[in-house]
């Protein structure tokens, strides 16, 4: 039986995982296992010491390219998803209001949802529209002085729409609420200050956007904001106590943490830097105008998320009407070598706005190292199999 896994020549399933991820990246990696793959920040030796400037050299970047002032308000994490987790649980209290979107991922809504049921907290979401946006009067209504948080993805993981994150962040400071931003779709190709943006809490990914490997990603938090820590333990620091420690970033970090993905993460982000995040998101951005413009044509096919010439990041989502989105991706897969990714995207509110609900649809998505012949080729394959049906 031969084992071997097909690997798809043209990859669109970049608002998954990244892929390729740079050389540098892999290098850093390497040299982290082999070198300083020891436990930083629990031992006084020579290796635990480089395993601990892995981290903070990773730290560095990431607050260089959010807008973060003190390196130490940015915890890793295994990814946005327990980012969201903490963030969300940490910061709720039993019978705090909260209000989120209709856009929102099940890494946002299923938590929420928890604390609803466990916690009787007080869930609002907001609508949306077929191209995900949302109504800010209808947020400002929605918020009172009972609003103890404000929670929305900065970019649809399913449209590729984009919210507006300062205006949002306003409404939050009108009413004293925090404001907790999911970063998983905009980390690396749209600018991101959180002082800027007011954004209080910021969970990103470190394998999407950030070119990182799987398992890391991180949350900012601001220093005027503690959080309820949601794993308790071992963090190399104050020892004695059996109080999880109180100083940043240790309260959030328990356990070894995962040195070797965190060296990856910060090549990852200084390789970004240097070509620049916004010329990434305008490259991305271009390729799905080409992609809408040449889609468009096919019969049969409606396009979701903004119209052309509208922002929005590198994802383009489709349904055909003569086949099963998961059909349709199969064979992309299988007869043209092409990976996207079909079915609900874990979202399923943005599909009820969208309404694909019954459906799901077809998602490519772009990155820096996608081509316009990429796309073409996508394009190519589309039309043949909806002539073909």
């Amino acid at each position: 039986m031969n084992d071997t896994i097909h690997q798809p020549v043209i990859y669109l399933d970049h608002a998954a995982t990244s892929f390729p991820k740079p050389e540098s990246v892999l290098q850093a990696m390497q040299h982290s296992m082999r070198e300083e793959a020891a436990n930083p920040g629990r031992g006084g030796h020579k290796m635990a010491i480089a395993a601990g400037r892995v981290l903070m050299r990773t730290r560095l970047e990431l607050s260089s390219l959010f807008g973060v002032s003190n390196p130490s308000d940015i915890a890793f994490m295994p990814n946005t998803t327990a980012a969201l987790n903490q963030g969300i649980q940490g910061c709720l209290q039993p019978g705090d209001h909260v209000v989120t979107t209709m856009m929102e991922h099940n890494s946002v809504r299923r938590p929420l949802e928890y604390m609803r049921k466990k916690y009787q907290v007080d869930v609002d979401y907001v609508t949306v529209d077929e191209a995900g946006q949302i109504d800010l009067s209808e947020l400002r209504k929605l918020c009172s002085r009972k609003t103890r948080l404000i929670v929305c993805n900065h970019s649809s993981n399913l449209l590729g729409s984009i919210l507006p994150i300062q205006e949002i962040a306003e409404i939050a400071q009108s009413v004293g609420a925090w404001l907790l931003v999911d970063a998983a779709q905009s980390a690396g190709s749209i600018p991101v200050d959180v002082k800027a943006l007011g954004i209080d809490m910021l969970a990103f990914p470190g394998h999407k956007g950030l070119l990182g490997p799987q398992g890391t990603g991180g949350l900012y938090i601001s220093p005027s904001l503690d959080l309820e820590p949601l794993i308790y333990g071992g963090t190399g620091s104050q020892s004695e106590e059996v109080d999880q420690p109180s100083v940043r970033p240790d309260r959030y970090e328990a356990g070894t943490p995962n040195t070797v993905g965190i060296a990856g993460l910060g090549a990852g982000v200084r390789y970004i830097k240097d070509i620049g995040v916004s010329v990434i998101g305008h490259h991305e951005w271009l390729l799905t105008q080409y992609a809408i413009e040449q889609l468009s044509a096919v019969r049969g096919l409606r396009l979701l998320g903004p119209q052309l010439g509208e922002p929005r990041t590198g994802i383009v989502s489709f349904i055909l009407e003569s086949i099963d989105p998961s059909a349709l991706a199969f064979r992309l897969d299988r007869e043209y070598g092409i990976a996207v990714r079909a079915g609900y995207h874990c979202t399923p509110l943005a599909h009820q706005s969208a309404n694909t609900t019954l459906s799901g649809a077809v998602r490519s998505s772009f990155g820096y190292d996608t081509t316009k012949k990429d796309v073409e080729a996508l394009v190519d394959a589309v039309r043949h199999i909806a002539s073909s049906v």
